[in-house]
């Protein structure tokens, strides 16, 4: 499985497979919506002290981003580890920056 870095897509390992995540503008209006933020302003401040239920919405968006649609769905059954978790999304915020 390979990232389309221009697109800012990344492959990290979630629950022993490759998974591809990617921060899209509906990944970014499914955050906001998730954490109940009213635009992007606090997502940075939000980002840096999340709890594990913003963690899943958050990788949740960010895997559907990346057309991982199915493990999205079932992330709370999928037996992801939560450092693999906060390392999938740090990997994914850091590839859209660029």
């Amino acid at each position: 499985m390979t990232a389309n870095g221009a697109r800012g897509e990344v492959v990290v390992v979630l629950a022993g497979a490759g998974r591809r995540l990617c921060l899209t503008l509906g990944a970014l209006a499914e955050i906001e919506a998730g954490l109940g933020l009213e635009g992007l302003s606090g997502l940075a401040e939000r980002m840096r002290a999340l709890a594990a239920r913003d963690l899943t919405v958050v990788l949740a968006a960010l895997l559907r981003g990346g057309g991982e649609r199915a493990l999205a769905d079932e992330l709370d059954r999928s037996g992801v580890d939560p450092r693999e978790a906060a390392e999938a999304v740090a990997k994914a915020f850091a590839a859209a920056a660029g």
